[in-house]
Parts: structure tokens; C-alpha cells; sequence
């Protein structure tokens, strides 16, 4: 996978003596974090993690107020013109298109993006080491590991030729990246790619319906807050279809996906926190380098690839960070 020579490890900021600082200052700092998915998904506990490390409890020191669009892409907009309007010392911003409505609705509140794509492609910053503007944060790099999701995915299937990858059309800037990578991937490695959308838990079982009449060999389920939140609905169906699916969050494979590999979301957050704390001691985000992870997590599930009659090669049982018995 090809990556950018401008990487700093997540713990860089983490490891900073901040933490007493925190825990002298009386004053309430008030910051909003908006996203297209509920506040009780899993990652959000590594940001509250982060806050918790660096001296800050909600109620006292801190409040946060979490809005959550629900899965829609379109109300994105509208939630951060009122987080803008409100005034708040931070906005933290999950994933791409949530970061690229709080920089349409203000120029002023600092923004701390997380686990977007590739923030300098959506047009977020200038450079990862130089944000520019009222922007940084953390890079998941998830487009490039969309491309190897498939390399691992054709390395996992024997004599894989037809694959179908299932994408959010609505989540317009990341997912085109991802297909984007993708497709070049599919090409490299001489797989016929069909890409079939879903923009709603409701139109994933008609994806289903269009995979099984088409034969496709696997599925790659390229990430995305929707799926995410329905991994379960798509590993379920993914199974009774006879499947093998990969993915890039390790909770596709908890949830019953053959493989998933990514960075870790729950340590995105987490290092967003030390942004959040770097600006509310002055820091100006033009001037924080934004992060990308240093790991990348392959996750394996080993039931999953006995049900469907295949044997992982030893080579990939070696290189999983995990797998699933």
C-alpha cells in the first residue's frame, strides 16, 4: 500500500505532559463532536478515553454535546450551521463528510476532523503537515487500505475473479476515494469489479438480491457509517449468500465478515482528544500537523471462513493482528 512520507504516530501527542495542565484549569470548555452515527458506537468511547487521560471529566471541566444525523448524509449540513451558530470553543468533526460540512458552516470555530480519508484530496486542508485554515486533525488513511482490503480479500478466495463491492453513493466525497482505489486495485490484480450501491439499511438486501443473480465470488463492503452501523444485516446476508466479504473496520469481522482491515478508530479518537486539549491551551490548528496511524489492523475470522468451506493460507494466519476461532 503506498503511503504518504509525512507520518507521525498517533502517540506523539499522547505522550505530551499535558495532563496536570488540564487538571489545574476551573474553566468549562464547551465543544461539540458531529458525526453521521449515534454516540454509542464503540469509537466514540476512545475520544471520552482520551479527554479522561488528559485530566478532562464531562460535567466539570468539559461538556461535550454529541449530534448524530442519524445515518444521513443530506441533515450533516443543517447540524453543523447550528453547532457553528452555538458557538462552541471546538467542533471534532467523524469522518469525511461531516468534516466537510463544519468547514462549509464556519471559518472561524477550530475543527478537529477524525479518521477522515484523505483530508487534503476532499479539499479539508493544504497539507497534512501544514493544515492551513481552522482545521487538523487525524487522517484514517481509508482509501488506500480500501485497496488492500481487496488484495487481502483476492489472497484469502481461491482463483477470485468476480467481486462485488457494495458502496454508500450518499456518502458522495469518501466513498468516491475509496472506489477510486478500488478499481485500480481490481485491475492490478485482474479481478472484475461490480461496484452495487445501498443508501439505506433498506436497500442492502436488494444489494443481496443483485449479487446472488450476478455470481459474484466475494464481497468487499467498502466503509462507511451505514454499514458500519447494519455490519451485522450485511455479514448475515453475506453468509447466506455463500460470500467470503472483508472489510475496513475490525467490527465487520466481530460481526461474522471473513477478514476486515484497517486502522484502529477507537485510537483516532483518541488522539483527537490531544488536538481538542493542544487548541483549548492556544494552539492554532493551521499549525498542528494533522496524524495518520502508524498500524494497520488484520483481523481474521476463522469460523466464518470454515462455514463457507475455505482455508485461510497460512501466510495471512501469520500477519493477522487477530483471528477469530
Amino acid at each position: 500500500m503506498n503511503r504518504r512520507a509525512f507520518v507521525t504516530g498517533l502517540g506523539a501527542v499522547l505522550a505530551r505532559p499535558i495532563v496536570t495542565e488540564a487538571q489545574r484549569s476551573a474553566k468549562m470548555h464547551h465543544i461539540a463532536y458531529i458525526s453521521a452515527v449515534d454516540p454509542e458506537n464503540s469509537r466514540f468511547s476512545g475520544f471520552q478515553q482520551g479527554l479522561r487521560d488528559l485530566g478532562y471529566v464531562e460535567g466539570q471541566n468539559i461538556s461535550v454535546d454529541y449530534r448524530s444525523s442519524g445515518g444521513r448524509f443530506d441533515r450533516l449540513a443543517e447540524i453543523a450551521s447550528d453547532v457553528a451558530r452555538d458557538k462552541f470553543s471546538v467542533i471534532i468533526s467523524h469522518l469525511t463528510q461531516a468534516s466537510i460540512a463544519a468547514k462549509q458552516a464556519t471559518t472561524a470555530v477550530p475543527i478537529v476532523m477524525v479518521g477522515v480519508a484523505d483530508p487534503v484530496a476532499a479539499g479539508l486542508i493544504t497539507s497534512l503537515a501544514r493544515p492551513g485554515g481552522n482545521i487538523t486533525g487525524t487522517s484514517s488513511a481509508s482509501a488506500a487500505v480500501a485497496a488492500k482490503t481487496l488484495e487481502l480479500l483476492h489472497d484469502s478466495v481461491p482463483k477470485l475473479r468476480r467481486v462485488a463491492a457494495l458502496w454508500n453513493p450518499s456518502n458522495a466525497v469518501f466513498q468516491q476515494q475509496m472506489v477510486r482505489e478500488t478499481e485500480a486495485a481490481a485491475a492490478k490484480l485482474g479481478v472484475e469489479l461490480q461496484l452495487v450501491p445501498a443508501r439505506h439499511r433498506d436497500e442492502v438486501p436488494k444489494a443481496f438480491v443483485s449479487m446472488t443473480a450476478q455470481r459474484f465470488q466475494a464481497l468487499t463492503v467498502l466503509a462507511d457509517p451505514l454499514f458500519a452501523v447494519h455490519r451485522a444485516q450485511i455479514t448475515a446476508l453475506a453468509k447466506k449468500a455463500r460470500l467470503p466479504s472483508a472489510s475496513g473496520f475490525r467490527e465487520f469481522a466481530d460481526s461474522g465478515g471473513l477478514l476486515a482491515y484497517g486502522p484502529n478508530f477507537h485510537e483516532l479518537n483518541r488522539a483527537a482528544a490531544a488536538f481538542v486539549h493542544r487548541i483549548l491551551q492556544g494552539a492554532k490548528p493551521a499549525e498542528l500537523p494533522v496524524e495518520e496511524p502508524t498500524k494497520f489492523e488484520l483481523i481474521l475470522n476463522h469460523r466464518t471462513a470454515k462455514a463457507l468451506g475455505l482455508t485461510i493460507p497460512p501466510s495471512l494466519l501469520l500477519r493477522a493482528d487477530q483471528v477469530i476461532e
